[in-house]
């Protein structure tokens, strides 16, 4: 017996293709099922790869969003320092 997923019914049906319910098949209907699962595994190979990506680019903007807001606590650190800075210059000065 034959067993196809939906989606390789799906395909078959797309190529106007329709398979016998039992084994064994000809040759170039098992070139046709071979062809429509690689299509099947291109397709979800694809869909992974997409979802990686997408991961990986909202990481990536995590890290900055964090990196920049890490960025203005420094810069506001530093404002803060250089006017304490001024401040204690100007009471030495005036010693």
């Amino acid at each position: 017996q034959l067993r196809l997923t939906e989606e390789e019914k799906r395909l078959l049906e797309q190529e106007g293709v329709t398979l016998p319910g039992d084994l064994p098949l000809t040759q170039a209907q098992e070139r046709l099922l071979k062809k429509v699962r690689r299509k099947i595994r291109n397709k979800q190979s694809a869909q992974d790869s997409r979802r990686r990506r997408k991961e990986y680019l909202d990481g990536l903007e995590s890290r900055a969003a964090a990196c920049s807001a890490l960025n203005q606590e420094l810069r506001e650190k530093v404002r803060e320092l250089e006017k304490s800075n001024g401040s204690l210059l100007q009471q030495l000065r005036a010693l």
